[in-house]
């Protein structure tokens, strides 16, 4: 129930806007941790988006901080953590500080308003990583259509034997093409595209809510087939993407309604954590990705260039199916035994090639 209720916020947030990278599987647990100690109206809009917890199978970070001299009921002082001052040179070093010991990465600073006094300060930080079952070799992406054509874009380049990564499923957003990039541990990598066709949250909305059905494919946007000279008849996928690394620090006020935060950003009562009316006055993700070579990183790593070996021709035909991501399109980082989305984001801004 919780995952599928962490995935649907997940489509919710990339329907209002397809960001470079975002997690709402970060943010969910805060809401339903901010659920369990609200009253009234606050209460009955944050059990609307997280009605029950979510146990993050990866490592993150939540938090709930109030003002020095807001007086907290016994059970929240035994669990509650620094408080703050309401200066923001002392405060943002203190979330930050806070963000990078919990993830155990580099994340983006967090952005919040200055507390005043009745203020709640929720922040969330996450950091995903995965190694590549199969590692990609470093290339270079020149597409001949599109919004990057003609550019020379840093790529990643991968070819292996089965069909069965590349998966399409019917949207509402027309046909979309998912290729699961398996990691050595629970976390896989699905990158989407419709192939230009559709706008970006449209897209990345029916990525999220489609990937878990999506059926086998060989035809669909950035696909195409071609029979070559090979040493067996085994079918083959060639996949090209372009390298890319993203980080960002979201206001989630700025989307209160999405987050079931409008009425906690007024004055309300949260009883289990005081008994004078609080409100949300700052509530922040910060959050970090790269796909590179070996992996999905939580920040970018060095990278080597390695130049990819063509086979040479044999006796037998084979089918290559080749998928190129060479216009802009999304990625959903996947915790594979449970289906449970624990982030996304959007590609425009490509690497140039050096």
């Amino acid at each position: 129930m919780s995952i599928q209720r962490a995935n649907t916020l997940t489509a919710t947030w990339a329907a209002v806007s397809a960001a470079a990278v975002f997690s709402a599987a970060a943010v969910y647990p805060l809401l339903a941790l901010l659920a369990s100690v609200a009253a009234g109206r606050p209460r009955a809009e944050l059990l609307a988006v997280a009605p029950t917890p979510l146990d993050l199978p990866i490592r993150g970070a939540l938090g709930l901080w109030t003002r020095e001299g807001v007086p907290l009921t016994l059970d929240w002082a035994a669990r509650a953590g620094p408080r703050l001052t309401g200066d923001p040179l002392i405060d943002r070093p203190l979330l930050d500080a806070w963000a990078a010991a919990q993830t155990g990465a580099p994340v983006p600073p967090f952005e919040f308003a200055p507390a005043d006094e009745n203020a709640l300060v929720l922040a969330a930080a996450l950091a995903v990583t995965a190694d590549w079952e199969t590692p990609f070799t470093d290339g270079v992406l020149r597409p001949a259509a599109g919004p990057w054509a003609g550019r020379r874009l840093a790529s990643l380049h991968r070819r292996g034997p089965g069909l069965t990564a590349l998966r399409s499923a019917a949207t509402p957003a027309g046909p979309v093409t998912l290729l699961t990039v398996r990691g050595t541990g629970d976390v896989d990598v699905v990158l989407c595209t419709a192939g230009g066709t559709a706008p970006a949250p449209a897209v990345l909305a029916a990525a999220v809510e489609s990937f878990a059905a999506a059926t086998p494919a060989r035809k669909g946007p950035g696909i195409t087939k071609a029979l070559v000279d090979a040493d067996d008849t085994e079918p083959e996928l060639v996949v090209k993407v372009p390298r890319f690394a993203a980080a960002a620090a979201h206001d989630l006020l700025t989307a209160a309604d999405v987050f079931g935060l409008r009425a906690a950003a007024a004055p309300a009562l949260f009883p289990g954590i005081s008994s004078e009316p609080l409100r949300v006055a700052s509530a922040g993700l910060s959050v970090a990705a790269a796909f590179t070579g070996p992996g999905f990183r939580a920040a970018p790593v060095t990278r080597t260039p390695v130049v990819p070996m063509t086979p040479p021709a044999g006796t037998a035909r084979r089918l290559r199916v080749t998928v190129r991501f060479d216009e802009p399109f999304g990625y959903l980082a996947v915790h594979r035994p449970t289906d449970l989305v624990l982030m996304a984001g959007w590609v425009d801004t490509p690497e140039a090639a050096p």
